[in-house]
């Protein structure tokens, strides 16, 4: 129980946290929510290994809560460009994070026996390549504008270079690119911290 809790708290506040580093770009492609939204992969992961698959799916059901109370929140806040979360955003958000965190949950579940590496990072990669496609495309592709008519993401659709220098694509498809190399980089990063946690805390529960 102390370690669904705890697990809980930490999904808890990554999501809080994100939800307001997202409002601050980082260089071109990114935001600060970028680097810290990734870790609530590595601590799902953590509780599926110690706690077992339900004890994440719990984790996920409270995260994604979390995150729909930042974004109604979100939505009553308003800059000089209109509400800080648009439906499309809040939508694109939601969707993302309970598709690709429960994804994560089932692979590793599913490669819970195989080296202790391989299900952690099999599972993070999947999900979060599941959760940028999803998020960037239902909260900028102009060909899903029906959902949110009055927000005006044309900016997004805006042509460009790939990342400043590769194929022409639109803006949000740089957006997501990079967000995803960010993620594929605390994926592997992660590695570390988990093996150690686990091991810690399995210490503690044997």
């Amino acid at each position: 129980m102390k370690t669904l809790i705890a697990g809980i708290l930490a999904m808890a506040a990554i999501v809080v946290a994100s939800n307001i580093l997202v409002q601050h770009t980082f260089g071109t492609y990114l935001t600060y929510g970028a680097f810290t939204y990734p870790l609530s992969f590595l601590v799902n992961d953590i509780i599926n290994r110690l706690a077992g698959v339900k004890a994440a799916r719990r984790v996920v059901l409270a995260g994604f809560v979390v995150g729909l109370v930042c974004s109604f929140i979100g939505t009553q806040l308003h800059n000089e460009y209109g509400p800080l979360v648009t439906l499309r955003v809040a939508l694109g958000s939601g969707t993302a994070f309970l598709v690709g965190q429960l994804l994560d949950v089932t692979i590793f579940d599913r490669l819970r026996r195989a080296e202790w590496w391989r299900a952690p990072l099999v599972s993070t990669l999947m999900g979060s390549t599941i959760d940028s496609v999803i998020f960037f495309t239902i909260a900028f592709a102009a060909s899903l504008t029906f959902l949110e008519p009055s927000s005006d993401v044309s900016w997004a659709a805006v042509q460009g270079p790939l990342l400043g220098s590769g194929p022409v694509v639109p803006l949000w498809v740089s957006l997501a690119v990079a967000d995803w190399c960010v993620k594929f980089g605390i994926a592997l990063f992660g590695l570390l911290p988990f093996r150690l946690i686990v091991a810690r805390f399995a210490i503690r529960l044997a």
